[in-house]
Parts: structure tokens; sequence; C-alpha cells
């Protein structure tokens, strides 16, 4: 069989001859084909189909995949190719379309033999001198060629997942490398290579053996902003130095051993990423300070000078902070802090009250309490789960109008704070999360002022009941959590709430099933671990309703037609009855019993 490739070439009608059309291919060593066709019809389709493949012309093409060992050597015909993708192939060298011939393709710019199992650098390549782009990962190479310096033209040089450990100092030359890709390789220290690039702007070196980063080292290499260092072992940082680093702007070094790290002389640091080492003391500049990411380490305070006025993120999380540092209610910019897992006792109200702060989370403390709010504040998001808390402020809410989210679960409150001074309330408030506290049905009035409220958790409190009248008022719920409760019934208002799709009241002592069935929006409805003995059903389910629990509620008795409902739910859960043995008739008890796990997760598990 023979292939032509038509793009760039000819498609001409044969006026001689009835329905035939003449095809020739492109480049100097073109071919050409007369093809006769039964049809007028067949004869107009390729006509009109070649025409268009004849006008385009081949710029990028794609060949990655396809378990090729050279390319079709009518490829180098095709003089417009300028990008070659070949990625997890097993190119060789030699062959009429092996490497060694690459330097047949006069305009290429762009060569990706990423996962190729070379070996070794196909030094062919080097011949290439129109290459901008040029990728080798993961290819096994434990040497690059010092002719390498011939490429003058090259921006991009992608060396990741190698062998490598050092670099020719030829490479030196060329002039418009801007982007060099080193990460996973076996390098000890940074290539001195490196300080003569001086169009390279960002040093890629994540996943290699480097153990000390020497600051000095960094004055020779004005021309790098951002490093990245990750995942090397990295143990120290030398910091002495006199003359300070402001080039350097952007520093990752997660995923290291460091013990201390003082970055003071970095002046123009905006962005740190220090998260999971074992930092015990943290130094930096403030001066351009914007981004801090500091979590899982070992930190009892961090120093920041002079205050950083244009901080607006910062991750401490994981810490051992016992108290915010004064800088942090300075900062004005401030808009997302994480201290969340520490062992903070308290929050300042100063801080509290910032005009600029947007998201705190305090959680999984040891606060015992809140300071009042000085002020109006534009705080959207507060978590402060798992602390020792016994309640808020009482101007809290109305004090915080922006508040959307409140996460307060697992502490000891008794009561919430109204949520205006008024019977006019302004909040604003979607998402509210009380599981875990000493809450009664007395909370339930003062949650009507929340008419935005979309998602509501009061599993394992003490609810003996919740207020008809009050769950009625919250018109637009989605969500609805009381589960672990003393409840013997949810009222029948819940058929108000017409946005719900989510009712999970399991381990309680509801023996009437919740009137939710009609409910246009309902997906999920848990009742598992109650006191269920028989449901009453509308004629027809909702086909939104995609899961039902009914385990654990020993006395439900189902009839056939009830099953044949439930027959479209995709997931309905029941409990097995099986049938009496001998032994069960003689009192024998079961090894297990119905019991509920909840846990959170990172996807709302």
């Amino acid at each position: 069989m023979h292939i032509l490739p038509l793009v760039g070439g000819k498609v001409e009608e044969v006026k001689r001859r009835q329905h035939c059309l003449m095809f020739s291919s492109a480049g100097p060593q073109a071919q050409t084909y007369y093809v006769n066709f039964d049809t007028l019809a067949d004869y107009q389709r390729w006509h009109r189909q070649a025409s268009k493949v004849v006008s385009q012309t081949i710029s990028l093409v794609d060949l990655s995949c396809y378990s090729l060992e050279e390319v079709p050597e009518y490829l180098f015909y095709c003089q417009d190719v300028t990008h070659l993708n070949l990625r997890h192939n097993f190119m060789s060298l030699d062959g009429p379309g092996g490497l060694i011939n690459f330097n047949r393709f006069a305009q290429l710019r762009s060569l990706n033999l990423s996962h190729n199992g070379l070996g070794v650098f196909p030094e062919s390549l080097c011949e290439i001198q129109t290459l901008t782009e040029l990728y080798l990962s993961c290819n096994g190479l434990s040497a690059v060629p010092s002719r390498l310096e011939n490429l003058q033209s090259l921006q991009t040089l992608c060396l990741d997942g190698n062998r490598l450990d050092s670099l020719p100092e030829e490479l030196g030359s060329l002039a418009q490398l801007c982007s060099l890709g080193l990460s996973f390789n076996d390098f000890p220290h940074v290539p001195g290579v490196v300080e003569h690039l001086c169009a390279l702007d960002k040093l890629a070196m994540a996943g290699n053996r480097v153990d000390t980063l020497d600051l000095c080292s960094l004055l020779r290499m004005t021309h790098i902003k951002s490093i990245d260092l990750r995942l090397n072992g990295l143990r120290s940082v030398k910091s002495e130095i006199l003359e300070p680093v402001k080039h350097l702007t952007q520093l990752d070094l997660r995923d290291n051993q460091l013990t201390s790290l003082d970055l003071s002389s970095a002046c123009s640091l905006e962005t740190l990423q220090c998260q999971r080492n074992q930092l015990g003391a943290l130094t930096l500049s403030g001066f351009t300070l914007r981004t801090l990411h500091a979590s899982d380490n070992r930190l009892t305070t961090v120093n920041i000078y002079p205050v950083p006025s244009q901080l607006t993120h910062m991750d401490l999380s994981r810490n051992l902070l016992e108290y915010l540092p004064d800088w942090v209610c300075d900062s004005r910019k401030i808009e997302v802090l994480d201290i969340s897992h520490n062992l903070l006792s308290e929050l300042p109200a100063r801080f509290l009250s910032s005009l600029s702060l947007r998201k705190l989370l305090a959680g999984n403390n040891r606060l015992e309490r809140l300071a009042d709010l000085l002020d109006h504040i534009p705080l959207e998001t507060l978590d402060l789960q798992h602390n020792t808390l016994q309640e808020l402020p009482e101007s809290f809410f109305y004090k915080a109008l922006n508040l959307k989210y409140l996460n307060v679960s697992a502490n000891a409150l008794e009561t919430i704070p109204p949520s205006s001074q008024s019977e006019e309330s302004l909040s604003t408030l979607q998402e509210l999360y009380l599981t875990g506290n000493n809450l009664n049905e007395n909370c339930a009035a003062l949650l009507v002022g929340h008419q935005n409220l979309r998602v509501l958790h009061m599993a394992y409190n003490q609810l003996q009941s919740f207020p008809a009248s009050k769950l009625g008022k919250l018109e637009v719920l989605e969500e609805l959590n009381l589960s672990g409760n003393k409840l013997k019934t949810i009222p029948s208002t819940v058929s108000s709430c017409k946005r719900l799709h989510t009712l999970i009241a399991h381990s309680n002592h509801i023996s009437v099933f919740p009137e939710v069935l009609s409910l246009p929006e309902i997906k999920l409805v848990d009742v598992s671990c109650n006191e269920q003995t028989e449901i009453l059903l509308p004629d027809s389910l909702p086909s939104t309703l995609q899961e039902l629990d009914l385990t654990g509620n020993s006395s439900l008795m189902l009839e056939h037609k009830t099953l044949n409902l439930f027959s479209h739910i995709s997931t309905l859960k029941l409990d097995q009855k099986p049938a009496v043995t001998a032994g069960d008739a003689q009192g024998t008890s079961t090894l297990w019993d119905h019991g509920y796990a909840e846990m959170c997760g990172q996807r709302n598990k």
C-alpha cells in the first residue's frame, strides 16, 4: 500500500478521462497518482475533500504514544513542520526515520522526545539549529553534550526526570535560554553554569540532592527571580551575608528537612512556600511579602520585619503557635489567614476587627472565648471548630454582616447569639455548622433571622424537638443534618423548604417518616438507626431521589408495593431480614449492632 501525503500538494481534474483526478504530493521528490472513479458522486466527493487537504500546511505534528521507533520518512518532505511531538515512543537514533536524520527538518522549532527511553543524549539533535524548544524528560540521561551550545536559538530546555548531576559550562553561551527544567535529577548543588544564563529567571530543581542553599551564590545570579527546591532533603540555608538579595521574589522550599530559616536578607521576597519541614524558627523580610505558606512545621513564632504591609495570604496551620505575633494585627491587607491546628488560647480583638480579613480558619486550637468585635467587619468565612468555646459574643452576627460561612462544630456552646438587634435581620449567612455542641431546641428560634441559610448542621446536640414554625421559615434551606439528637419527629413544615435536597437525621428516635418525598429537589434522605415502623408514601416518588437509607430501624416492615416504588432509587439501604434459625430461636445475640461514623474530609465526605 502506498501512502501519498497530500498536504501542500496538488489535486487536478484530468480532462482527457471521465471521472479522473490527478493527486500529487509536495516536496522535491513529489509523486503523482491518477485515479479513476466509478461514479460522478465519488469523483466530486474526492475532489472536494482533497482540495481542502492540499490547501493546508502542516506545522504541528503530534505522534505521541504511537510506539514509534522512527518517524514516517515522507514527513521529512513536509517543509512546514515547526512543532513535532514524539512523547512516549521508542525512538531510535539510526534508520531512515531515526533521530540522526532530524536535521532534514528545515523549519523545526519545537521537538518533544520525553519518555522515549533514550539512555544517552542524541548529539545529532545539536545540528537542528532552528530549535527554540527541546523536551527530553524521563529518558535516563546521565550527561549533556557540550555541543548543545550550537543551538543558539534555544529558549526552552526540559531535562526533568533524568540522572544528571552536572551540566557542561558551554551551556552558558545559550543567551536566549529562558526556561531550564532540571527537576528530579541527581544534582548535589545548583550548577555553576546557571550564573551565565542571563535570560533564565526561574530555577526549577525540585527532587534533586541539594542539601545546602548558600544565599551568597544567589548574589551572582541576579537574573534568577524564582527558585523551586522542593523535595531535595535540604538541611540548611546559609545566610551569613551582609548584602541584600534584591532579585529573588519567589522561593519554594516545601518538603525538606529544614529546622530553621532566616531569609531576612531576601528583601524583595513576595512568596515563600516552606510547608512540611521541621522549622522551629522562621525570620523574614516584610518589605514586599505578599504570600506565606508555612504549615506543618514546629513553629512557636514567626518573625517578620518590617510589618508586611503587602501581605494578603498566610497559612501557619499545623504548628505550635500559642499566640499570634503582634505584627499580624498590624498587617493592613491580610485577607486570608489559616492558623488551624495550633495551641492558640485567644485571638486579639484588634485582629478580629481587621477591615481587610475575609477568611479566618482557626479550628483545632484551645480557644475558650471570642473577643467582642469592635466594629462592623468584612469577614466572610470563619472556622472555629474543635475548640472549647462556651459562647459567642452577643453582637457577633450583627457586626459580621458579610459572614457567609460559620463553623463552630465540636465546641461547648449552649446557645447562639441573635441574628440582629431588631426583628429585621440583615444576615447573609449561608452555611452554619453547629455539630457536636450542647445546644437545645431553644436555639431554633435564633436561627430564623438567617433567611439565606442553605446548609444547617446541628447533629450531636441535645435537641428533643425542632419547632415547626421555625423550620418552615428557612425557605431556601438545601441541606439539613439533625443526626445524633433525641428527636421524635421531623416537623411537617419541612415541606416548606422547597429547595431541600439532603436530609440527614440518623440516630434519633423518629417514628414517623419525614414529609420530604413531595419536595421537588430531594436527593438524599437518611433516617437510619431510628424507630420507624412504617412509611406512608405518595403515589409516586420524585425522580430526583438518589439515596434512601432506612437501615437500623428494627421494627420497620415494608410491603411489596413500597419496595416497587423504591426500585428506581440508585442507592437504597435496607436491613436484610435473616431467616430465623434454631440458634436464633434459643436467644443467641448477633455479634454486631448498628452504628454510624462521620468524618470530615477534603471533599465533603
